[in-house]
C-alpha cells in the first residue's frame, strides 16, 4: 500500500533527512516507527502523505508516485494525526471540526452527517463545545475522530500518545487498535515502548535518517544489537522476561521467553508454577517482582535476578 524506494529528502536542499530509506507496507499491517529524536521519523511520515515530496527515489501510495497525486487526493487514502491536536484543530465547535473534512471535500451529505453523529456518539463528546477549551487528552481524541470520520485506508499518527495520562492513552490507543481491527492500515510513530509492544505487529527501525532493522516487534524488542543502534530501550516486560531467562535457562522453553506484556509475564509465570491468578497476586504482594527478586520454581526468595 505504501512503498519507499531509495528515498531521499530534506527540509534544506543541501541537508538530507532520509538517505536513500526503502520499505514496504502492506494493506492491514500496524507498523510502527521507532528512533531517537532527529532518527528521521516525523519526516517519513510526511512523505507517506505528500506534506514533504522526495528530492531523490519515490514514494508510492498504491502504487502511485505521490509526486503525481493531488494533495486532495493523497488526503482521501491517508489520514494524518499530528503529535499536537492544536496545529490540527481549527474550527470554532466539535461538530464543524468532524465535519470539516467533508465539507473541503465537498461531500457534507446526510451519510457524512450520520457518521459525524456516530463519532460524537462514541466518543462522548459535547457537538457544541469549543475544541480549544477540552482537555489535552480530549483534543487529541477530537483530533483522531475528525481523521477516522471520513474512513480513509490509511492512518498515519505521529506520537498519539504524547502529553495524554494513562487513562487517555489507553482510551486513544484502543480506538487505534479498533481501526487496525476494521481492517485499515496504521502506520504510527511512538517513543513509548511499552504502547509499541502492546499494540504494533512490526517495527522499522531508524537512526540518523537511515534504516536500522524492520521486523515482527518481538523480534526488534528482543535485539539488543538493533537497540542498541537505534539507542532505544526496551520495554520493562521483555527485559524481566529476559533477565528471568537469562538467570534460569529452562526458561527459555516456556511462554515467558516470549512475553511481551505484563499480562503475557503474569500468565507465563502461573502456568510454570500451577497457581491460581490469586496465589500469583499474593506471591507478587510478597515481593517477587521479577525486577528485584522473582522467586521461581526451585529457587529461593533470597534468589534475585540481576
Amino acid at each position: 500500500m505504501i512503498e519507499f524506494r531509495n528515498v531521499s529528502a530534506s527540509y534544506v536542499a543541501e541537508h538530507a533527512l532520509l538517505k536513500d530509506v526503502s520499505f514496504t507496507i502492506g494493506k492491514g499491517e500496524f507498523v510502527a516507527f521507532v528512533g531517537t529524536n532527529g532518527a528521521g521519523k516525523s519526516t517519513t511520515m510526511r512523505l507517506c502523505n505528500g506534506l514533504l515530496k522526495p528530492m531523490a527515489g519515490a514514494v508510492l501510495v498504491d502504487g502511485k508516485p505521490t509526486t503525481e497525486l493531488k494533495t486532495s487526493e493523497l488526503a482521501r487514502k491517508v489520514g494524518f494525526l499530528f503529535q499536537n491536536p492544536d496545529r490540527q484543530i481549527c474550527c470554532s465547535t466539535v461538530r464543524d471540526e468532524l465535519e470539516f473534512s467533508f465539507k473541503a471535500q465537498g461531500k457534507l451529505d446526510d451519510a457524512a452527517r450520520a457518521k459525524v453523529d456516530a463519532a460524537i456518539e462514541r466518543f462522548g463528546f459535547d457537538p457544541d463545545a469549543e475544541p480549544y477549551l477540552l482537555n489535552r487528552g480530549t483534543r487529541q481524541l477530537l483530533a483522531l475522530a475528525s481523521i477516522i470520520v471520513t474512513e480513509p485506508p490509511v492512518i498515519i499518527l505521529d506520537e498519539p500518545t504524547t502529553g495524554l495520562d494513562y487513562l487517555e492513552c489507553v482510551k486513544v490507543m484502543e480506538v487505534i487498535r479498533d481501526l487496525h481491527e476494521q481492517g485499515h492500515t496504521v502506520i504510527m510513530v511512538c517513543h513509548d515502548m511499552e504502547v509499541v509492544a502492546d499494540y504494533a505487529d512490526r517495527l522499522i527501525a531508524m537512526t540518523r535518517g537511515s534504516l536500522v532493522a524492520e521486523g515482527p516487534t518481538d523480534e526488534i524488542l528482543r535485539n539488543r544489537e538493533v537497540l542498541s543502534r537505534a539507542d532505544l530501550i526496551a520495554p520493562q516486560c521483555i527485559s524481566i522476561a529476559q533477565a528471568l531467562c537469562n538467570r534460569h535457562p529452562e526458561l527459555k522453553a516456556t511462554a515467558i521467553a516470549n512475553a511481551r506484556t505484563v499480562e503475557d509475564l503474569v500468565a507465563a509465570i502461573e502456568e510454570i508454577r500451577g497457581a491460581s491468578p490469586c496465589a500469583g497476586a499474593a506471591n507478587a504482594s510478597a515481593g517477587t517482582d521479577a525486577a528485584n527478586g522473582a522467586v521461581l520454581p526451585g529457587a529461593s526468595s533470597s534468589q534475585e535476578v540481576r
